[in-house]
């Protein structure tokens, strides 16, 4: 840290830092002699609250490619990319009502855990593999390199490799107390997050308006925002046609406007919070009720955080196109967030870095709790040690933990894998999106089918994939730009492209319809099927209160922003 910052800010940072150490340390002591159970360790069973629950999974998903890459992406196309957080509301209700009574009444503590009791083995540890992989190498490593390149970028210095290796102890701390430590400290992480967030936008906003000779009024600045900068104020962009500016095509490519939302959007939600060890175990620990309410909490959370990482872009396109951040001309749109900050008054910037720190943290904690709760327990357990007692697996989550981290900081120390050249947050896109498809459709048919195979979930997870690469890179030029199913698109590099989120709607509707032809070669009844009862996706009245208020909110948005 340099002489940007003052001992205001210190003081802060070091306050954010106390508090949740001390918190984590106290929660740890308190429950130290529970640690020695596995289902303790790696899913705090029955003790996290609904609150908690909720908290620990807005920590866990906002992180540095959200705030520097959302942020980014509003910059550049406006509030439509709120989409990604106002769908996951919606994605959430449905997790809540149908998909976490079918885990919990199975007793279901890890992804490959569901693919074995549902498939069988083999599906089951491919998958564990593939995980392991995709959290250690995309990321652990894009949330560790983002955040250090963030942070340095408000402190103003050259310490990258010292805050890679500050976060990275800073997330063990809080990693090697388990979920428990995880759960609780991440309500102080979410406390940091929104406060420093919506301390950032207000004062953004007053910015805007001072600039515009209109006061110091957060108000008055975001009626500007929407006077100057009208386009970047609409949820659905209008599909382009042949007289259309590339600037407003690029747009179109990254959130294709109502297509997107009969396509990859779901897909995109749904598999990301329902089949995603780093999600759900916040949830499989917990009673049906508090779990339910946990997540339906979480949902109302990702109504405002829009407004957090999202807003702060569109605040500097506005300040940019009026010749206020001319340090943006010519550069990067990730480089949004950052000049915001740049306006913010001395002792403030130590509460922007605690916010940011928290986002970072929480992220890297609840993904080594992911990857040492599946390596132990899918892996170690089963293919190692069977004999294992609950004391040695605890051990093995804590060294695998360590490990983790460890290679995490050797692969971002020189940036072997290209991180920086492709931004933290298209990185991540580019590794998990090819997946997702025949992810989503092996565990939506896997839970609501009963004649799904293991053959087909197999077959399924492969054809998912292959068609991805091929609607991304091959359908333009074997079938054409123009067919039935998609429209591409100039992309201002000498070709063609179909939007991503079409390409996933249609790897997805295809890879269906493999797993569905292949089940039917087998029994009407597959015997490792789900059994369901209809009772246990009822819900009580206050849950169904939850779920209104999230519908409503939402519903007025698209109205207001449509």
């Amino acid at each position: 840290m340099n002489q940007n910052l003052v001992f205001a800010d210190y003081l802060v940072f070091i306050i954010y830092f106390v508090i949740v150490s001390g918190y984590g340390y106290w929660v740890y002591q308190r429950k130290k002699k529970e640690v020695t159970d596995t289902k303790d360790f790696f899913l705090a069973e029955g003790s996290l609250t609904w609150w908690a629950i909720g908290a620990s999974l807005i920590a866990s998903n906002i992180s540095a490619e959200q705030f520097i890459g959302m942020s980014g992406e509003g910059y550049f196309v406006g509030i439509a990319v709120a989409a990604y957080e106002w769908i996951a509301a919606v994605a959430l209700i449905i997790i809540a009502i149908w998909f976490i009574p079918i885990y919990l009444k199975n007793k279901i503590y890890t992804m490959p855990q569901f693919l074995k009791t549902r498939y069988n083995e083999t599906v089951a540890l491919i998958m564990a593999v593939f995980w392991l992989f995709l959290y250690i190498f995309v990321n652990l490593t894009s949330i560790l390199y983002l955040g250090a390149v963030a942070i340095n970028g408000l402190v103003g210095g050259e310490s990258l490799h010292i805050l890679m290796i500050g976060l990275a102890l800073f997330a063990l701390v809080i990693t090697l107390g388990g979920m428990k430590v995880i759960g609780y400290t991440d309500v102080i992480q979410v406390g940091v997050l929104i406060i420093g967030g919506l301390a950032t936008i207000y004062l953004a906003l007053t910015i805007v308006s001072e600039k515009f000779g209109m006061g110091s009024s957060a108000v008055e600045g975001f009626k500007i925002l929407m006077k100057d900068a009208p386009d970047h104020f609409h949820m659905i962009l209008a599909k382009p046609d042949a007289d259309a500016p590339q600037a407003y095509i690029d747009k179109y490519l990254v959130l294709p406007g109502i297509a997107m939302y009969f396509a990859g959007q779901w897909i995109v939600n749904l598999n990301y919070w329902g089949c995603n060890q780093y999600i759900t175990q916040r949830a499989l620990g917990a009673d049906l009720q508090t779990a339910r309410t946990g997540i339906l909490f979480a949902g109302l959370i990702k109504l405002m955080m829009p407004i957090i990482v999202m807003l702060p872009g569109i605040a500097a396109y506005v300040l940019y196109k009026n010749g206020h951040l001319p340090q943006l001309e010519g550069g990067s749109k990730d480089g949004a967030y950052s000049a915001i900050l740049g306006f913010l008054p001395s002792g403030l910037k130590g509460l922007s870095i605690a916010a940011l720190t928290a986002a970072i943290v929480a992220s890297l904690a609840g993904k080594l709790n992911s990857i040492s709760t599946i390596f132990t327990l899918d892996i170690y357990k089963k293919y190692f040690k069977t004999s294992a007692d609950e004391k040695n697996m605890v051990w093995i989550g804590r060294l695998t933990v360590f490990g983790s981290m460890i290679l995490a900081l050797i692969f971002t120390w020189e940036d072997l894998l290209g991180i920086g050249g492709e931004g933290g947050f298209t990185f991540i896109q580019k590794y998990t999106g090819y997946i997702s498809p025949g992810v989503f459709a092996m565990f939506i048919l896997g839970m609501f089918w009963k004649r799904t195979t293991g053959a087909a979930a197999i077959a399924g997870v492969i054809t998912g994939f292959a068609l991805s690469v091929f609607f991304n890179q091959f359908a333009t030029s074997v079938f054409g730009n123009e067919t039935f199913f998609y429209t591409a698109f100039p992309n201002g590099k000498g070709g063609y492209e179909i939007p991503f989120l079409i390409c996933m709607g249609l790897s997805f509707m295809f890879t269906m319809i493999v797993m569905i032809v292949m089940s039917f070669a087998g029994p009407k009844v597959n015997p490792k099927a789900f059994d369901i009862d209809r009772k246990m996706f009822a819900v009580k009245p206050a849950t169904l209160v939850l779920i209104i208020l999230t519908l409503m909110i939402l519903a007025a948005l698209y109205v207001k922003f449509w």
